[in-house]
C-alpha cells in the first residue's frame, strides 16, 4: 500500500503584507479588504533571491536523513501548476536533480491536474514503485513553484499565491500514512481556467463547493470510511469563506478538524499546499498515530481531488 516515508516543507522567511502584493498587482481595494477580512489572507513568503529550483532543493535537503534515502530514490516527481515555469532552456527538474545527487533517477514533471498534481503524484508514484523490482525504491515528489506573471501570482476572487514548497518520500509499502483511497474528477467545461468568460467564471464559483464535496465523500466512502472517522482536513490553502461551504455540504459541524492554520501567513503554494499543512499539523501534535486524515486540492481546469490516509 502506498505510503509517505517523509514530509519535509520550506517556506522563505521573506514575507510580503498580503494588501501591498495585490495592489502591486493591478488588485482594486474593495478586492484587496476582500482578501484580507473574508478570504482570511494576511502575509505571503517570497524570496526573490531564491530561483524555483533553489525552493525544491531546499524543500527536499529538509527531509531527516535525506542522505541515507538518495541511493533508494529510482523517481524524482515534480507536481507543478503551471506547464511552464522557466524560460528555455532552463529546467529547474534536472538542476535540483543534479544538486541534489539524483541525476541517475527518472524525473518526471506532471501538470495535468495543475494544483492538484501534488495529490495525483502520490498516486504515480504509487504506481511506478508497485512496478518496480526493488522492493526499496522510493519515489521523491517535490511540490512549490514561483509564479512569474499576475495571473499565475493572484487568482481572481479565490487566492494569493505563496512561494511555499514541500518534499515527500513515498514507498509502495510501509506502515506510516498509508494511502486508503483517491478520487479526482476533472470538470471540463471549466478547462480555461484563469481565463474562463463571465458566465463561466460565476458558475465556477457557484458549483465549486459541491463539485469538492463530491469528491471528497467519493475518496472518505472508497476508503470504507465516513466523515466522522476523519480526524483532520489538511487543504488546499485558498479562501476560508468556500470552505465553510463544503463543510455544510458534508454536514460537517464547525471547522475544528479543517486545518487552516497556514493560509494566512504562506497563501495558497501552488500543490504543495496539502504536504506544507501535514509538516506543521504533525509538528503541532494533531495527528496521532491511527488518525485517519484527508488531503484535497482542486487545480484550475478543473480538476477536484481527495486522498484518505492513515497516521
Amino acid at each position: 500500500m502506498t505510503s509517505l516515508v517523509a514530509v519535509a516543507s520550506h517556506i522563505p522567511e521573506a514575507t510580503v503584507p498580503v494588501a501591498a502584493f495585490l495592489r502591486e498587482h493591478g488588485i482594486p481595494e474593495p478586492r484587496v479588504r476582500m482578501y484580507e477580512r473574508f478570504f482570511g489572507f494576511d502575509r505571503i513568503p517570497l524570496d526573490p533571491a531564491a530561483g524555483p529550483a533553489d525552493l525544491l532543493v531546499a524543500a527536499a535537503n529538509g527531509l531527516p536523513d535525506f542522505a541515507a534515502y538518495r541511493p533508494r530514490i529510482r523517481y524524482v516527481i515534480q507536481a507543478r501548476t503551471m506547464p511552464v515555469v522557466a524560460p528555455h532552456p532552463v529546467n529547474p527538474l534536472a538542476e535540483a536533480c543534479r544538486r541534489l545527487g539524483l541525476e541517475g533517477a527518472t524525473a518526471i514533471c506532471l501538470t495535468q491536474h495543475a494544483c492538484a498534481s501534488g495529490l495525483l503524484a502520490v498516486e504515480v508514484a504509487g504506481e511506478l514503485l508497485a512496478a518496480d523490482p526493488d522492493p526499496q525504491a522510493l519515489a521523491l515528489l517535490v511540490a512549490g513553484e514561483k509564479a512569474f506573471t499576475t495571473a499565475g501570482k493572484v487568482l481572481a476572487d479565490t487566492g494569493v499565491m505563496g512561494e511555499g514548497a514541500a518534499a515527500v518520500l513515498v514507498a509502495a509499502g510501509g506502515d506510516r500514512d498509508r494511502m486508503l483511497a483517491y478520487a479526482t474528477r476533472t470538470c471540463g467545461k471549466f478547462h480555461r481556467g484563469a481565463w474562463l468568460d463571465e458566465e463561466l467564471t460565476a458558475a465556477f464559483h457557484d458549483e465549486y463547493p459541491a463539485l469538492l464535496a463530491e469528491v471528497i465523500d467519493a475518496a472518505v466512502r472508497s476508503a470504507g470510511l465516513d466523515l466522522d472517522d476523519i480526524a483532520l482536513i489538511l487543504p488546499h490553502n485558498v479562501n476560508r469563506m468556500s470552505w465553510l461551504r463544503v463543510l455544510r455540504l458534508l454536514g460537517v459541524r464547525g471547522a475544528d478538524r479543517l486545518f487552516m492554520d497556514n493560509l494566512a501567513g504562506c497563501g495558497h503554494c501552488f500543490g504543495a499546499d496539502s504536504f506544507i499543512n501535514y509538516r506543521t499539523a504533525v509538528d503541532a501534535g494533531r495527528l496521532r498515530p491511527g488518525d485517519r486524515y484527508l488531503m484535497t486540492s482542486v487545480g484550475l481546469g478543473a480538476t477536484f481531488s481527495a486522498m484518505v490516509l492513515e497516521h
